[in-house]
């Protein structure tokens, strides 16, 4: 999971494409870059940390040029702590790109091998963003024939036998050097990507994000999602150009999104995450009543942000009283998305203080979006204890994480997530709780399909719930990839487990 963004306008972009990141923060916090076009000179600035810590303003001063493209990043593939793996990635050749990547290419290591044998390119650093820019850039050239003229045509032809060089999730902006900005999204839609327009006097700009709020912030009118397998070229004079160039495209969203990942005020192929997360707090509410005493249940409270909507529609249903029991501390980060186990478990009590009048004496509902490592569950629940709870109900209003995730969330090991191999009762008592209760997945899919815009309804084919099913959309996921993943994760953080795990 990371954050994109592209502009191209009329004057100066760097401040927008700042606004659009600082938006966007939630989608990345290890690192920030921006890279701007001044005709055919690009100017970049990129480094460790969040979009307000990485840019000064003489860094702004020096991203002159009235189209550009951003990241913020979530390390999921490459290194957590070199700076070299910021984002945008730079090529020289053919033609001068720059690109920017939200998700993860699950044939990264293959297509690197095969860069340096067969076409003598380079790469730099372990992330597959700079492998499908190579990618992409060795493409374009083939495209062009050896020529030095580009046209659309040409690009959707590259971006065409991308895809079928290509594997797992990418949502992709790209800026060409004297030409244009390049939009495209992998053939299942795995990752989001939303195209906007806004009029001026000086005639219409156009931006790409990840999530709409993107477009809202900056004042740019949604015009639709950019479709799974679909590129969007727009040129400097400010001609859009759009083609279908997978074979056989498919929309198969990533669920995460919805249950934790995205703003709550974004909408995503058409469904609002909002009136999701609250469709999943409904659904939760029947799991919840087929407990043998959810009745003395006295008090419903949400793990603050992502879970508010589920936990008032789930009080709501269950005809209990919803309190806001943990006070949060806005100015530290998402402790999912925060690199390393002891960080995250340290950060939460710097995060979420309890308000103990709403603890004493009775026995509280606490809901989440979803329990994963458990790292942070287990802490909440204590503070609920060590407030006065009689008993701690922990409510997840997703099923329980059981798979590793492939295409753009750090949770590849099963060692790390808290319910393989166990029992809801089993999780409980790892956790603390009395009780844990789970979403289904069936009742997952169902609360997010019901918040669909009935007046543009998307055409999914089916959810990408790979970490709660393991049917991973991409069909080419085996249980020996896997293996490696997770020897090669834990290695990465000098850890060595044996052969089984």
């Amino acid at each position: 999971m990371c954050g994109v963004i592209g502009i191209v306008s009329h004057g100066p972009v760097n401040q927008l494409i700042y606004d659009g990141l600082m938006t966007l923060q939630h989608r990345g916090q290890d690192a920030a870059g921006i890279m701007t076009a001044d005709g055919a000179v690009f100017h970049q600035h990129k480094a460790k940390g969040m979009a307000r810590d990485v840019f000064r303003t003489r860094n702004m001063r020096d991203l002159l040029g009235n189209a550009g493209i951003g990241h913020v990043r979530y390390p999921t593939a490459g290194s957590a702590v070199s700076e070299h793996e910021a984002q945008p990635f730079y090529v020289n050749s053919p033609f001068g790109i720059s690109l920017v990547h939200n998700g993860n290419l699950t044939n990264g290591e293959q297509l690197k091998a095969d860069l340096f044998k067969l076409d003598a390119r380079h790469i730099n650093t372990n992330s597959d963003s700079e492998v499908l820019l190579n990618v992409l850039a060795l493409e374009l050239e083939r495209a062009a024939g050896g020529g030095r003229a580009l046209t659309p045509e040409m690009i959707f032809k590259a971006v065409a036998a991308v895809h079928l060089r290509c594997k797992g999730a990418y949502a992709v902006t790209a800026m060409i050097a004297g030409y244009g900005m390049l939009a495209f999204r992998d053939p299942h839609g795995i990752r989001p990507m939303v195209y906007g327009r806004n009029e001026t006097m000086a005639g219409p700009e156009y931006a790409v994000a990840s999530e709409t709020v993107a477009l809202d912030v900056l004042g740019f009118q949604f015009v639709r999602d950019i479709a799974p397998g679909e590129a969007l070229f727009i040129d400097f004079a400010g001609h859009v150009h759009a083609q279908q160039c997978a074979q056989n495209p498919k929309l198969n969203p990533c669920i995460f999104e919805y249950v934790y990942l995205a703003r709550p005020d974004s909408v995503i192929d058409g469904i609002s995450v909002y009136d999701a997360r609250v469709h999943l707090g409904a659904e939760l509410a029947g799991e919840i009543m087929k407990l043998p005493d959810w009745q003395d249940i006295d008090v419903v409270v949400p793990i603050p942000d992502s879970s508010r909507p589920s936990a008032l529609e789930l009080a709501t249903r269950i005809g209990r009283p919803y309190r806001e029991g943990f006070v949060k501390n806005r100015y530290v980060g998402r402790t999912f998305i925060m690199p390393g186990h002891a960080m995250r478990k340290k950060s939460v009590r710097q995060k979420l203080n309890p308000i103990a009048s709403e603890f004493a004496g009775k026995t509280v509902l606490l809901v989440d979006d979803s329990i994963v490592r458990g790292t942070t569950s287990r802490e909440i629940v204590q503070m609920a204890r060590e407030a006065g709870a009689k008993k701690v109900f922990f409510a997840s209003a997703a099923p329980p994480v059981i798979y590793p995730n492939v295409y753009g969330i750090d949770m590849p090991t099963p060692s790390e997530l808290i319910a393989v191999g166990k029992t809801h009762e089993q999780v409980a008592e790892a956790i603390g709780a009395d009780r844990v209760i789970y979403q289904s997945i069936d009742g997952m899919k169902r609360a997010i399909l019901q918040s669909q815009n009935p007046a543009h309804p998307a055409k999914i084919a089916d959810f990408d719930a790979s970490c709660f099913d393991g049917c991973y959309v991409t069909g080419d996921i085996t249980p020996q990839f896997l293996k490696g993943l997770a020897v090669a994760r834990d290695e990465s953080r000098g850890e060595v487990v044996g052969a089984d795990q």
